[in-house]
């Protein structure tokens, strides 16, 4: 059974415009660049099947048997690339359901919510990107993609990025090429609220980076990765037909977030947590309770936002209109918790639950979960 709520009163695709409350004096800052930086404004995906969609009918299971999964990447080939967390393996499923370990990636050093987390393949998909946790930090790499479906395999390893700092939990870990050609990654505070607004930090951060690691000459602050501040733990990020960046945030204890990424920004963590009207603060664009939500992958499609949702164990399409966003949940309770969500084959969505860690397996977890998106209906 889906639920519908509306957010109204909050400023949709103005969410970036801040209020004209009193902050406290923000902590010193990398010098800026010396031009004001505007977000990246690539030509906007045309869409063949504009309209927003709804997931209806059946639930069928894609594959099963999955421990820990956290990520899935799909390739050109008809493949899809899933990784675990504890085991630090990367799975190949192919197109015929059978499924393969493609590699266990070195160095991961598996602890709490940390361990192999996300996965990302550039555009002309010659590598596989890793965002795992290592014995002293998170970090980057990139592994040469070999063989085809079915023979896939990783081969020689390069640095992308170190030194994010990790913990037992807040390690963010997704890992997105943009419209714009760059990589955006997201951190967590890593159980240290204060590094999020500590420019100099890569805690609780978003990064942009070139695709070998570089620093883009038009990021906002001058020889930083940072692209946006001030957050929590986020693991979902997205871009609309508009090129705009959407990403998912886990709250503390009152609010989780869904915010418009903008350069330079201060999203307001520890300061603020959900929408609090505070100058030098963005406002999300849409705020769940921790117990409705507890946001990570993210996706858009066909004028349609989908979140997994893990504590919340259900999935939510969220639809922006121009004056309010509208939030709607499906299969509540049903699979468990979803950590990550993809577009399938043939109009469809994938689902990957996240039961074999902290939530209560049911036969066969976990899953790739798969199913049929449909216009939803006006009004």
């Amino acid at each position: 059974m889906a639920r519908m709520q509306r957010v109204c009163g909050v400023l949709i695709i103005s969410a970036l415009a801040l209020t004209a409350c009193t902050a406290p004096e923000p902590p010193k800052q990398p010098e800026r660049s010396t031009t004001t930086p505007t977000p990246p404004t690539p030509t906007p995906t045309e869409t063949t099947d504009p309209g927003p969609v709804e997931p209806v009918g059946p639930v069928e299971t894609i594959a099963s048997g999955l421990q820990v999964p956290w990520s899935i990447v799909r390739l050109e080939n008809r493949s899809t690339l899933i990784s675990e967390r504890d085991t630090a393996r990367v799975l190949e499923l192919q197109a015929s359901g059978n499924l393969r370990e493609v590699a266990t990636v070195p160095d991961v050093q598996p602890g709490g919510e940390g361990g192999l987390l996300g996965l990302e393949v550039d555009p002309e998909q010659r590598y596989l990107y890793t965002y795992f946790t290592a014995a002293a930090d998170n970090r980057v790499l990139r592994f040469a993609l070999t063989g085809d479906a079915g023979t896939l395999g990783l081969g020689d390893s390069q640095e992308i990025i170190t030194g994010i700092p990790k913990s037992g939990n807040h390690n963010g870990g997704r890992i997105k090429f943009g419209p714009d050609g760059m990589l955006y990654v997201t951190t967590g505070d890593a159980g240290n609220a204060d590094a999020a607004q500590d420019v100099g930090s890569l805690a609780g951060k978003i990064l942009r980076l070139t695709p070998t690691g570089g620093i883009p000459d038009d990021n906002p602050f001058t020889n930083s990765p940072v692209y946006s501040f001030g957050h929590r733990n986020p693991q979902g990020l997205a871009w609309d037909h508009e090129a705009r960046l959407w990403a998912s945030e886990f709250g503390q204890n009152s609010w989780d977030e869904l915010n418009i990424i903008a350069p330079g920004q201060n999203y307001g963590w520890p300061v603020v947590e959900g929408i609090a009207n505070r100058d030098g603060y963005v406002n999300p664009v849409a705020q769940w309770s921790t117990s409705e939500a507890s946001p990570s992958g993210l996706l858009w499609t066909r004028d349609t936002l989908f979140l997994a949702a893990l504590r919340g164990e259900r999935l939510w399409a969220i639809y922006p209109n121009p004056e309010s966003i509208e939030t709607v949940d499906s299969f509540a309770g049903e699979f468990g918790r979803l950590r990550d969500v993809v577009e399938g084959p043939d109009g469809t969505l994938w689902m990957l639950t996240n039961n074999t860690a902290r939530g209560t397996p049911q036969p066969g977890d976990d899953k790739l979960l798969q199913v049929q998106l449909t216009p939803r209906p006006a009004g």
